[in-house]
């Protein structure tokens, strides 16, 4: 009797996607050392169209991160610098009269690039952060009576320090939300950060910017976006992120759940995750990897809980671990 043929082909052609990630991956790993899981999830927010707000103490190479894996795609880029005298028209751009055409024309901000990196988000007031509701979600900026969209992909990558409050405006929750992730970076282990010593004096006078070769364009991006939506995620899976993001509006510890928008955040990210490991399917470890990021930004402890030195991190795993996993 004959064996049965048992291998599964691939229904959509993943492996140029993820050759193109490894080699980003490989080139940001010599000069960004232990953190690869922020490297792994900027790459997945990419695929998945999604902004990300960058978390940790001067001097984890947030930015420097973020430069380089700007370098790494053939797309532009802009740094705007978030300060508190930053008005919402040196973001978005304002309206000026051009004197030869004798009409008012209307002057892009910084904010008009594909990957836009924002340092120090919460250095300005409210109405500056303000200013980038309507182009995080719509990737548009309404301006007297006018609509200017955004050349895609557009993708913005912001940086905050958790530690100093002074002179800083915390981040509204409507803004929180137009975020796919929020990733802490922690201080490398010890032997990352020998390791980083060796690098710096290794490459000397070199710039890190310098050694990083384009891996993708802009067209590519947005072709392995598309293909991303295309992976598959089985009905029981779509119920158990639902189940899951709905524990989080019936808990005791926490004053604010998460909203629908975190249940597509959760979906989009976990395909984009398998499509990187190579699958055209979603498997229950990947939405795992994901709930953490995504929603540790959306939810909000009660009081109680924070008294008691509880993280959000750790609720979303007492959450994770009361809902079945579907097999």
């Amino acid at each position: 009797m004959d064996t049965p043929n048992l291998s599964f082909e691939s229904r959509i052609d993943l492996s140029t996607l993820s050759e193109a990630v490894e080699r980003i991956r490989k080139q940001l790993n010599k000069y960004i050392i232990g953190q690869d899981s922020m490297i792994e999830q900027l790459l997945v927010a990419i695929l998945s169209n999604g902004h990300v707000l960058l978390e940790g103490v001067p001097g984890v190479a947030k930015t420097l991160t973020a430069k380089l894996l700007a370098k790494s795609v053939s797309t532009d880029f802009s740094r705007i610098q978030f300060t508190p005298d930053l008005m919402p028209s040196d973001v978005l751009g304002t309206t000026v009269f051009n004197v030869q055409k004798s009409e008012f024309e209307f002057k892009q901000g910084p904010i008009f690039s594909n990957l836009v990196l924002i340092d120090e988000i919460n250095r300005s007031p409210a109405k500056t952060q303000a200013a980038l509701f309507e182009v995080m979600e719509e990737r548009q900026v309404s301006m007297d009576g006018k609509t200017y969209s955004m050349a895609l992909p557009f993708i913005v990558f912001a940086t905050q320090n958790p530690i100093e409050h002074e002179g800083t405006y915390r981040l509204p929750e409507a803004q929180l939300d137009r975020f796919l992730f929020k990733i802490k970076v922690d201080y490398p282990s010890l032997e990352d950060e020998y390791r980083i010593l060796d690098n710096k004096h290794l490459y000397k006078n070199t710039s890190e910017t310098e050694q990083i070769e384009p891996v993708l364009t802009a067209e590519e991006i947005q072709e392995y976006q598309k293909k991303v939506k295309e992976v598959h995620i089985d009905e029981n899976l779509r119920k158990y992120i639902v189940q899951i993001v709905h524990k989080t509006r019936n808990s005791n510890a926490l004053y604010l759940g998460a909203s629908p928008r975190a249940s597509i955040a959760i979906m989009d990210s976990s395909k984009a995750y398998a499509a990187i490991q190579g699958r055209d399917f979603v498997k229950p470890e990947d939405i795992k990897v994901m709930l953490v990021p995504v929603l540790r930004h959306r939810i909000i402890l009660t009081p109680e809980k924070e008294m008691e030195g509880i993280k959000p991190e750790e609720v979303i795993r007492l959450l994770v671990n009361s809902v079945e996993i579907p097999r």
